[in-house]
Order: C-alpha cells, then structure tokens, then sequence
C-alpha cells in the first residue's frame, strides 16, 4: 500500500486532518513559512527583474530536516497550506525545498477540516497556482521596498525605532485625518421642544417634537426661540391631522466575512482584531471535543465571500424549523451577493450544524465560545424570515407648529430571535407605542420641555469602525488589519484612549514628513489601486515584475530628493509643571514602551524619571495621599494610592467625589457590559454594601472558585485590596 506524506500549517491541524486520512497518511506541520527574505539586507535584486533572495528561515533547520526526510520515505506528497495567497507561497517554498516540480499536481486545499473535506481534497490534488504566488511575491516585495528603505530614513532623520509601511502609513493618516477634522469642528447649538401629551385625562403620554414652523422645517438656534415656541405652544390646541401606519421589514444582515467578524466581534464582544483571528484561528485548526476528538469548529477564517454551500443552507433550513418553526424560514434561502468578484471560499460559518455553542460549553474556553457563539448565530440569521414592524406617523397642528410622534412596535421577531447586528454609535431601537390616533382627534398637553443640544465633531476610530473605513476605502487586506493596528500602536504614532485611536505628536510629525515628500505614498487611493493591480496578477491578468518596476521607478527618484532634502527633523518637547527633585529643572513628557512618563531634560547628568499620575481628586481611604490612575504592564488600569509602595490602597473600579449617605465614605463606579454601570461605597463594611455568600461556581478549565453571591441590587464587590499579584503588575515608572 502506497504512503502519502500531507503538509500542513499548524500541529493543531495536522493532528485534526490525520485522524480523516487513516494510516496510510503522515501529516506533518510546516509552522507556517519556511523561506523569506533576509532580515540583515535588502533581499531585492532591483537590477535583475525585482528577483528575490530567499532564505531558509533561521531556526527552522530542524523542521526542514524533518520534511525532507518524511518525504523521502513518501510515494506521494501533498502540499495542503492555508487556502489563500499566503498559503500557496508556502506551498511554492515547500515545493522547492523538497524539490517538487513546479508542473506536479501536488497542491490540495479545503475551506473547513472536516473529514468529507479532506478526503475530497486529496483525491483532487493540483498544480501550485503560480498566479496567486506571483501576486503574494509582488506584496512582499512592495512592502520590502518601502520598509527596508523608508524606515532606515527616519531612523536617521527622526528619531531610532521608526517604521513607515506602505499600508500602516495611510491607516495613520486616516487616524490623524480625521483628528484633524476634530479639531478644526466648531460646535453649534440648537434646540428640540417637545410635547409631552395624551389621548384624553389620565391616559399614557406620549411624546411628540415639533418639525414644522409656519409650514418650514423648524431650526431653533437658542434658548430664547426655544422658550418663545414653549409659551405658544402652551396656549395652544393640539389636533391630529394625518395618522399613517405601515409595515416595517428588517432583513438579517450576510454571514460573517473577515472584515465583518473583525468589527463585530470588536461592538459586541471587546475583542481587537488580533484576539479575533487568533481565536478564529483556534476554531478553524480543530479543538478536543470529548468522544468526538479533535474537530475543526468553523471554516476557514480568511475570506472575501458572503455565500453559503447548498448543503450548508439546507442543515440551517433544517435546524431552524426544528428549533424555531417553519414561520421562521423564508421560502427560498436568501442569497447575499459580494462586494468583490473573488469567490474562492465560502462565508466564515460553522463546520457543523449539529455542533450548537450549548453542546461545546465544557470544551472551549470562554473566548473561544463567545466568538463561535457569535459565528453560529450570525449564520443562523442570515437564513431567517426578516423582522417585521408595525410603525405609527401621527402628525399633529398646533397653532403655526406642526409636531410628530412616531411609534414602531417588532410585529413579528424573525432573524432578531436569535441575532442582531449591532452598529456604531447606534442606540438600541426601542419600542415605541402609540394610542389608535384618529384623523381629528383633540388631545390634551401634559407639558412642554425644551432641551439644549451641541452639534458634535466626528468620533474617533474605534477598532471596528478603522477596520470598517480600511475596508471601505480598499487599504490592504482583512488578514493585514490585525497586524496593521498593532504596528502603529507599537511604533507610538497612535495610542488607544478608551477603546478609541488616538494620534500622538509622533503621529503627526512622521504622517507630515511622508505627505511632503512621499505623498504618493501616503495617498489612499493609490494604495486601493495597488489593491486592485494585485488581485489582477493573482487572475492572471497583470504582471509582477511590470507593477514593480513602475512603482520603483518613481519611488527610488522620491527617496533620493528625501535624502537629500530633509534635515533633522526635532520633535517637539512637552514641559510639565513638574520640577526634578535632583537638579531643579522642569520635567519633559517622554514616550515608553508602556506609555508617557516624564524625564529630567538634563539627561544623561540626571536620569530622573516619574510616572505621569492622574488624579482622581479622591483622597486615600488608609493615608489621606491621593488617590491616582496607574496601569499594569498589560495596560489595564487601577487605582492607586500616590504614595505607593507605602501605602498599597488600589482598586480596579474609578473612585468617585460623591461620598455615601449613610457612612461617608466615597463611591465607586464599577463598569458592567454593553456600557452599564453600579456605583457602590468603597467602605466594605458598609451596610449598603451586599452581604456576602459563598458558592462555588464550576469552571471548564479550572478549578471551581469561590464567588460572592449578592443580594442587594448590586451584583459584583470591588477589590479595594491589593493582592500580592496586583502589586507586581503596578507600572512605577
């Protein structure tokens, strides 16, 4: 019987795939690239055709080793990397180590790791897609170019430790884009007056807001128009002069792609988007299930595509009749159609749909079941009956003004009974019921409340809505989102400020030198083009070495008049308020690995150093010091006494002004989910303090912890204690 050798990525997944193939299959695990470019040169041969220099990677020898000697011993080799342009460069450099010819159909891929997957897969083996590896090479090589010559340039301009991408630095300007935008608005004020009204004596009220005046649409720019429009409005009678009802269909939104999962998973479970592929990734490669053993849970996690298999539709078809009811399941499964042409893969659904997440609680650890969870329903919605509405338009006159109020109650659930997409800076829709209004009707004015309003700037980028406008705009791909963020985070040109992007000073001075000098570079739409140039050469429609030689060819004139132009470029330094206590000057404000601290300008003489602290305006409940905000390693923050070490006060909820009615000691504010709070009293033996029960509480991974179970209103006590483990995470610098 003939042996056949299956490389793979990941362990994870060689062990999953084994198990398919039976015994006359090795699986061996590649862990990812075994060539690239040298990280000590260039590795670009510009005068020959942008010819590569590859390497075997170092520390990989004991892998390359292995593989060369499995497949020795092989009849048959089949090269099954990640189904992408990523995954067929592997397989290109595995083919050339182990010395497979280019021609020799060795190449098998499969979007999910399932066994009818995988053993379809190796009966239908095919040539390495050169194409694909062509447009992979073309993106190393871009990103070579403007890396490993860009970078050393701020380095010898700015400042050490420097990068400029060719992706990373339009995300910076996008960031840095809009804060500008921020800082140029000019707030406006305005006014809303609405009437609080009912149907007769004693019934419900029901609001209504003025829209009209004197047949325009109303703009009511300060107070004194707003209490002008109240007297009036007080004096006069209120009739129902057109009533409209309708109905409302809310269709589900497409299965999960990348970019979409990556946003998501940010809005509602908290994760970036580096957690979010890692643990997609834990999903995909396979976890231990039990009797069922190692199973891939989801299929692959890198796609453009919305569309669903057949087969897949049908078990949704299936599973939400049983657990829902036919009502639930439109007549035909909805089709969703692609923003792009690529197709290759199918939507990031589950594996298997008789694997629903209650069946898993016990084998995945909590991140892993939040995100399946969010998978599982999100596909599952996306084959339901739409939401239906019942929605109420009652305009109203009074006077010159003319008011609406508006009603929409959910008539019939659909999708929503299992999943809603959630949206930025969307409030939750609320029902909102009307009385049966008729066309005539008088009715009766509770009161009129007018209210002040500011016109507000842009938000910042939170990750998912940077994910979102990258996506939008055609900036790299989703799998470079993850690594994108990370980067310009580590480089310090933006900092995250409450789940917000936020550019420094860095930001700007680096984002301003590439505008001036590299400002095709820094262009987005010549980045989305160059998107578009190399999913041509992955179709086979464009050529490699022709989109880098006219890239290069105006990129080499732009580096060298930057050379020779820009001097050295200081940046700016902030003084603080702060005097060093060794020498007397006035401290700078320095950037670290793990923030801002301030530093004695007369360094190297003096090497004083402090942590920025920020107040709380709370006194330390042990020493009377100041209560101030620190942060662990990780960048999580606390609160603690100033006068740390001393003092080891700390506690992870804010410390409040306000004080307690009943001891005096102040509040604390601790953070719930979905933006919800508890304020409690920081005094523990407070009796509006919850008393305290034990239980135990099984846990799947770990051993069962001891939790209090409260019975006030209040549902979690704060640590006010430091923990040997809280202490050694205290940052002090």
């Amino acid at each position: 019987m003939s042996k056949a050798l299956v490389i793979v990525e990941s362990p994870a997944k060689a062990k999953t795939i084994e198990k398919f193939l039976g015994k006359n299959y090795t699986v061996r695990a590649s862990m990812g690239h075994l060539r690239d470019l040298p990280k000590s040169q260039f590795g670009v041969d510009v005068e020959k055709d942008f010819t590569p220099k590859y390497i075997n990677i170092r520390g990989k020898g004991d892998i390359i080793k292995s593989l060369k000697s499995a497949a020795k011993g092989a009849d048959k080799v089949y090269l099954a990397s990640d189904p992408d342009r990523e995954g067929e460069a592997i397989a290109w450099h595995l083919a050339h180590i182990l010395n497979i010819p280019e021609e020799q159909a060795c190449r098998i891929e499969f979007n999910e790791i399932t066994k009818s997957t995988i053993q379809s897969a190796v009966k239908h083996p095919r040539p390495i897609n050169m194409e694909r590896v062509d447009a992979q090479q073309a993106r190393r090589l871009l990103d070579r170019m403007v890396g490993y010559q860009l970078s050393p340039l701020l380095w010898r301009k700015v400042r050490k430790g420097l990068s400029a991408g060719r992706v990373q630095s339009v995300a910076v300007r996008i960031i840095c884009d809009r804060e500008k935008e921020i800082q140029a608005f000019v707030s406006e004020e305005y006014w809303s007056v609405t009437a609080k009204m009912r149907e007769k004596p004693k019934s419900a009220l029901f609001d209504a807001q003025v829209i009209l005046i004197d047949g325009k649409k109303a703009k009511i720019d300060n107070v004194a128009q707003a209490d002008s429009i109240k007297g009036e409005l007080e004096q006069a009678e209120y009739s129902v002069v057109d009533v409209k009802r309708r109905e409302r269909r809310r269709n589900p939104a497409a299965p999960f792609i990348t970019s979409s999962l990556q946003q998501e998973a940010s809005r509602k479970l908290g994760f970036t988007s580096r957690k979010t592929m890692m643990v997609a990734q834990q999903l995909y490669e396979g976890l231990e299930l039990g009797s069922l053993g190692h199973v891939g849970l989801i299929t692959y996690m890198r796609t453009d595509s919305v569309r669903l298999a057949e087969s897949a539709q049908q078990e949704i078809r299936k599973y939400v009749e049983l657990k829902y009811g036919e009502i639930y399941l439109p007549e035909k499964s909805p089709v969703y159609l692609n923003k792009k042409s690529q197709d290759a893969h199918e939507a990031i659904r589950p594996s298997s749909f008789e694997l629903p997440p209650d069946k898993l609680t016990k084998y995945l650890s909590k991140e892993q079941l939040r995100l399946y969870t969010l998978i599982w329903e999100r596909v599952i919605a996306s084959q339901m009956t739409a939401a239906i509405y019942d929605t109420l338009t009652v305009d109203i006159s009074a006077g010159r003004f003319g008011l609406r109020a508006t009603g929409s109650t959910v008539k019939f659930a659909g999708f929503m009974a299992v999943y809603t997409e959630s949206k930025d800076n969307e409030e939750k829709e609320k029902d909102i019921t009307l009385p049966a209004l008729t066309v005539g009707q008088t009715l009766k004015l509770d009161k009129i409340i007018p209210v002040q309003h500011f016109t507000e700037p842009p938000p910042r980028y939170t990750e998912a809505t940077l994910v979102k406008v990258l996506e939008e705009k055609g900036i790299g791909r989703p799998s470079t989102y993850a690594p994108i963020i990370e980067t310009i985070l580590a480089r310090g040109y933006v900092l995250r400020v409450d789940k917000k992007f936020q550019p420094t000073e860095l930001g700007f001075v680096v984002l301003d030198l590439l505008k001036q000098y590299f400002k095709t570079i820094v262009d987005v739409e010549f980045t989305a083009n160059m998107e578009n140039n190399l999913d041509e050469i992955a179709d086979g429609k464009g050529s490699r070495v022709e989109l880098l030689r006219d890239f290069y060819s105006w990129f080499a004139v732009d580096l060298a008049h930057a050379e020779e132009e820009i001097g050295h470029v200081e940046l700016p330094v902030q003084v603080s308020d702060v005097q060093c206590e060794n020498c007397g000057k006035y401290m700078v404000v320095k950037h670290g690995r793990y923030g801002d601290f301030l530093a004695c300008p007369g360094f190297p003489e003096c090497r004083n150093t402090k942590a920025i602290l920020k107040e709380t305006g709370v006194q330390c409940p042990k020493c009377a010091g100041n209560i101030v905000e620190r942060k662990t390693k990780r960048g999580k923050i606390f609160y603690g006494c100033q006068n740390y070490p001393i003092c080891d006060f700390m506690t992870w909820d804010i410390p409040l002004k306000e004080n307690c009615q009943i001891c005096g000691a102040f509040m604390l504010k601790h953070n719930l989910k979905n933006g919800l709070f508890n304020t409690l009293c920081s005094n523990e033996t407070c009796v509006t303090r919850p008393v305290v029960a034990e239980k135990k509480v099984a846990d799947n991974t770990k051993k069962a912890k001891t939790v209090a179970k409260p019975k006030a209103k209040i549902k979690i006590k704060p640590k006010t204690k430091t923990t040997t483990k809280a202490k050694e995470k205290i940052e002090t610098e």
